[in-house]
């Protein structure tokens, strides 16, 4: 039996985030939110989860922040980052600091989906490979 994903969103923007969160749970995964870098990370660690969605401009802790801290650490989740920046030297960055995705809002449900899917699907075979996946209660 497959387990259920869990998804951290991670955004001060409560409308979008308990938006995302309604249509994520539709699709059967459990969703969990972070308001802001520094609860972001925190959840991280005590939650696991199998996918972060990550707002690049958040009060006390923004995006970048939380990927530098999370870059290179193999237990760290996959990130799409979501963010309403044009700037292309934002999504370079984000891109060198690893995350799997980046999405400018606005942004169709659709795409997103398809990106959650994409990174999940790319996350559970890397898993398969190292032997590393725990199962989560």
């Amino acid at each position: 039996m497959a387990t259920r994903k869990t998804i951290l969103i991670v955004d001060d923007d409560l409308e979008l985030s308990d938006g995302l969160r309604v249509v994520l749970e539709r699709q059967g995964f459990h969703v969990i939110q972070a308001r802001d870098g520094q609860q972001g990370k925190q959840m991280v660690y005590h939650h696991r989860p199998d996918l972060m969605i990550l707002d690049m401009m958040m009060p006390r802790m923004g995006g970048y922040p939380v990927l530098e801290h999370f870059r290179g650490k193999p237990d760290a989740p996959p990130v799409i980052m979501i963010t309403a920046n044009e700037g292309s030297r934002h999504k370079a960055y984000a891109e060198y600091l690893g995350v799997v995705d980046y999405l400018r809002k606005p942004f169709a449900m659709e795409r997103l989906l398809e990106s959650v899917h994409k990174a999940l699907s790319a996350g559970s075979a890397a898993k398969d490979a190292t032997g590393e996946d725990t199962p989560k209660e």
